[in-house]
């Protein structure tokens, strides 16, 4: 229930874009609010891809001056890895790890319920160690 948890914390909003969003857009949206990536939807409101800053990067190599021009479709990432509410901080990690990824959407019922960070598994973690550390400090303290 990690990625249920880690939505009650940051919440459910999720930035996205449209297919022919300008890659000049997509950066400025990045930027404005501080995220590392968006979702890219088509009309119907169903994940068409994802573009991330790593989208944008390689998206420059060769031709950074010609990129800006482009749109979310030609840049996008269109196999989206996504999670679900119930899914555990060790299946965000595996995920993560095992595709090099930093962003995972999380869809309920089918239907895009938020966005799930590296950042924000890390926190989780810290939270749980420091949880853990706290709780054998109480163990001993009361054994002693």
């Amino acid at each position: 229930m990690a990625v249920a948890h880690i939505l009650r914390q940051k919440g459910s909003d999720v930035i996205t874009v449209s297919p022919s969003d300008s890659v000049q857009s997509i950066v400025d949206t990045l930027t404005r609010h501080r995220i590392g990536a968006v979702v890219v939807v088509d009309r119907a409101g169903a994940i068409a891809g994802i573009v991330s800053e790593r989208d944008v990067v390689r998206a420059m190599a060769g031709n950074a001056a010609g990129v800006i021009a482009k749109t979310a479709h030609d840049i996008m990432t269109v196999e989206v890895m996504t999670c679900e509410p119930g899914d555990s901080e060790a299946e965000l990690m595996q995920l993560m790890t095992e595709n090099r990824i930093r962003h995972l959407p999380v869809l309920a019922a089918g239907r895009l319920a938020g966005m799930v960070s590296i950042g924000d598994v890390v926190k989780l973690r810290m939270e749980s160690i420091e949880r853990e550390a706290e709780e054998m400090k109480t163990y001993i303290a009361s054994a002693g």
